[in-house]
């Protein structure tokens, strides 16, 4: 069962409404976000891009700016190496498009993610050089690829990275020590020497501020222009790569879905047609569970290199070709990824893991590509870090999705010796190693493990304890201000006690979800809507009130007392917009 916790965070939050002309409940919100001062919270509400850091604050962007523009004037040959992700397809986009504006002589190779592995190899370095390319410029990768950088280097060829993954360290009685690549130049947030105000910002959005900063620098009116489409691009790879919507971050997420609804790209416009989304009405949501895992899965199941056709076809037939079958493979994956979190699940139970702090779950005969997703599945349903391995062409390949408390990569680094290669961030990382060091990784990560059993109870932060009776379409109106929603910024939670649960219907085509009628302590009736599992639900009705409680409840005779946590929302259906209460959590 869930704990639930009631933000305490003080503010003058009559002050703040009164100012920025919003209700104490959304003042109080904005406080529960982290936002200290007012400004904070007016900046949260009402941010442009004027308001967002400027580029040049990063650490060796003004010298990646001039060697860029030197190769440039210089007709020498560029490759962009990105990644095979969303946010490695997304950057990769944005700096071949921003540099073919500029003139520049560019092509782009996105590693396969089997034959080549994640990031800068030596393979690709020696491809580079048969290939006759004298620059090389990263994105979404690099900061950990300081041998690939320096075999380019004796090979003659410049390399400028740009990343946002965690730079790799020694660590010695207690001082870190940044392993830097030996590139040209290093425009990656997270060194220690950068003080870019904001480093919680993806591959894309780097990758954005470079295309920035050359349009400040070289006058492009034509890059200028571009940077509205670029920014649609940044903005899905912040919600794909799963960063916090904070800061510049929201701000543009925000701007990018605005610039969707008349995307100039007839790939991104493919992508929206094939999946039948209203192109007026995208959030993060559909960027992130829609748009974006058609896109993933062209480098999970095929070559990311379809990716980024899509997104640089010129005319709309060869657009929705490729999206149609980019939609297709998705199709395909989930259906390989339901298989592979059953095959978890059957490992878990056979190898008596489930008490495990740190679950490491070997399924060799699993697609490498799709361990990703099936570890963010199995911390999702046991709420612990989890690493998935798979059988690679040579030798194990994994990745790790992790859990507020447990930085992932830094857990690591403290075993890096098991692996032949590892990278990535605070909540998700990549591996690869010998199949012989899985046991020994796995009672590693265990035994090093900080976290506790109150860790791993799922917590449930309630914004404001709130009467549904002040619920009302003016307040869900309201907090449409606070979108788009995601991590670090989830959408809001409420809470009232004894609501008197009195009638239930299931709906939907298979009875999946329900609309329950609720007395309040007021004497009203209000309507809640409840998309989780409807079994459970009738469980606890049966544990707390007698046997045939979830019966006497969805025929209308129910007086069952229950606490709920709730969200409210506005809700289109056919034609008509209502507010609408959602349950999330009851006891």
């Amino acid at each position: 069962m869930e704990k639930w916790f009631v933000a305490a965070k003080k503010a003058d939050f009559d002050k703040w409404a009164a100012d920025l002309q919003i209700s104490p409940v959304l003042a109080r919100i904005l406080r529960n976000r982290d936002l200290v001062e007012e400004e904070q919270a007016r900046l949260f509400l009402y941010g442009t891009l004027q308001d967002c850091h400027s580029p040049w604050l990063m650490k060796d962007m003004d010298r990646a700016v001039e060697e860029i523009q030197r190769a440039i004037e210089g007709d020498i040959r560029l490759r962009v190496i990105g990644d095979y992700d969303v946010d490695g397809i997304c950057s990769s986009f944005i700096l071949t498009k921003g540099l073919q504006i500029l003139g520049g002589n560019v092509d782009t190779v996105i590693p396969h993610r089997i034959h080549d592995g994640y990031g800068l190899s030596e393979g690709l370095i020696r491809e580079a050089a048969s290939d006759g390319i004298q620059m090389i410029i990263t994105c979404d990768n690099g900061i950990a690829a300081s041998e690939p950088i320096a075999l380019a280097n004796s090979m003659g060829m410049q390399v400028i990275v740009t990343d946002h993954h965690e730079v790799p360290y020694l660590e010695e009685n207690g001082t870190r020590t940044e392993i830097l690549p030996p590139a040209l130049a290093v425009v990656d947030p997270k060194q220690l020497s950068c003080h870019y105000p904001f480093p919680g910002i993806c591959g894309g959005v780097v990758a954005y501020k470079l295309m920035q900063a050359l349009a400040e620098k070289t006058g492009s009116t034509a890059l200028k222009n571009t940077l509205e489409e670029l920014l649609e691009f940044a903005a899905l790879s912040t919600v794909c790569d799963v960063m916090e919507l904070k800061d510049e971050n929201r701000i543009i997420v925000r701007e990018g879905l605005i610039r969707m609804t008349a995307s100039r790209n007839e790939g991104l416009r493919a992508l929206i047609e094939v999946n039948e989304l209203d192109a007026g009405k995208l959030s993060a949501y559909h960027l992130g569970f829609v748009i974006g895992p058609c896109l993933n899965a062209s480098g999970r199941l095929d070559t990311a290199k379809r990716g980024l056709e899509l997104l640089q076809s010129m005319t709309k037939v060869d657009a929705m070709r490729m999206a149609r079958e980019l939609k297709e493979l998705n199709d395909s994956r989930k259906n390989l990824t339901l298989k592979g979190v059953e095959a978890a699940q059957i490992y878990l139970q056979e190898h008596h893991m489930e008490g495990d702090k740190v679950m490491v779950i070997y399924l060799p005969d699993v697609h490498e590509s799709l361990a990703g997703i099936i570890a963010g599945r199995i911390r999702e349903q046991f709420n612990r870090p989890v690493f998935i391995l798979t059988k690679g062409e040579e030798g194990v390949k994994g990745s790790g999705r992790s859990m507020e408390g447990y930085h992932m990569y830094d857990e690591m680094t403290k075993v890096k010796h098991f692996f032949t290669k590892y990278g990535g961030h605070k909540l998700a990382a990549g591996l690869s190693m010998l199949e012989e060091n899985i046991e020994p990784l796995r009672k590693a990560l265990n035994e090093g493990c900080h976290l506790t059993e109150e860790d791993f109870c799922p917590k449930v932060h309630i914004d404001v304890p709130m009467p549904i009776s002040y619920a009302d379409e003016n307040l869900a109106r309201q907090l449409e201000l606070l979108e788009p929603f995601g991590v670090g910024n989830p959408k809001p939670l409420f809470a009232q006690k004894n609501l008197i649960f009195q009638s239930g219907l299931k709906m939907g085509k298979n009875k999946n979800f329900a609309r329950f009628t609720v007395e309040t302590p007021e004497g009203r009736r209000e309507q809640l809507v409840f998309f989780g599992s409807l079994d459970k639900f009738d469980s606890f009705l049966e544990e707390r009130f007698g046997e045939n409680s979830a019966r006497m409840l969805y025929d209308g005779r129910g007086n069952f007392p229950i606490s709920v946590v709730y969200q409210l929302g506005m809700n289109n259906y056919r034609g008509k917009t209502e507010k609408q209460i959602l349950m999330q959590y009851y006891a």
